[in-house]
């Protein structure tokens, strides 16, 4: 039982990535056969019941923007110029681009059309995994990894981390109350994103050196 605990504790951000590969596979699959899961549909009436207003349209609306290619880099390149540990500031924006381009590659090699049925905004091109889940689990989940690593302050360390984390889920709820997005595809983008973010966080530990201070 303690090698057990032993293996677990020294492979778990492996086991994470394992799990999530396979989650992700597993709804891949499903999407290049053009399949309407169940929990699509599930998803999408749970959170419509639950949420559908006025003011959760409009609040939908801008939250996920901070999804978006614009809000993304524009953060990318406040960050870029507020940071002074340069090799940090570029590790946000090469991790930014790697993510958008990961999903560009998805998407065509999927094909998965939108859902049309209940659709609040326009959006074009493919639906799986959802980019704007992908990207921003990616992009703030890296901004969360460095906060852990690098904030001193515990109070404010974690408040970072809770609002951001917040965020992600929110972005994410926001691609399906629009009815831009199934729910597999953007628990897809999330999955993937991790997979991709523990590799991406592995090798820039590895090669570069961010031992300095972020500010």
């Amino acid at each position: 039982m303690e090698k057990i605990k032993k293996f677990l504790k020294k492979n778990f951000v492996w086991i994470i990535l394992f799990i999530c590969l396979i989650g992700f596979c597993f709804l891949a699959e499903e999407a290049y056969n053009k399949e309407i899961m169940k929990i699509d549909v599930v998803g999408y009436k749970t959170i419509s019941i639950l949420l559908m207003s006025d003011f959760t349209t409009s609040l939908s609306k801008i939250i996920t923007n901070f999804g978006g290619a614009i809000y993304l880099i524009l953060f990318s390149i406040i960050l870029l110029l507020v940071i002074k540990n340069k090799k940090i500031g570029l590790t946000i924006v090469g991790n930014l681009l790697i993510a958008t381009i990961l999903n560009i590659l998805l998407k065509n090699i999927l094909q998965r059309p939108r859902p049309i049925e209940y659709r609040l905004i326009d959006e074009t091109g493919y639906s799986f995994p959802s980019g704007h889940s992908m990207v921003a689990m990616a992009f703030y989940g890296l901004l969360i990894y460095l906060i852990y690593r690098y904030e001193k302050n515990k109070f404010l360390k974690y408040i970072l981390i809770s609002l951001l984390s917040i965020l992600i889920i929110l972005i994410g709820i926001s691609r399906i109350y629009l009815g831009v997005h199934y729910t597999s595809d953007v628990l897809a983008g999330f999955l993937i994103s991790i997979s991709y973010l523990i590799i991406y966080i592995k090798v820039i530990n590895k090669f570069m050196n961010l031992n300095d201070k972020i500010v």
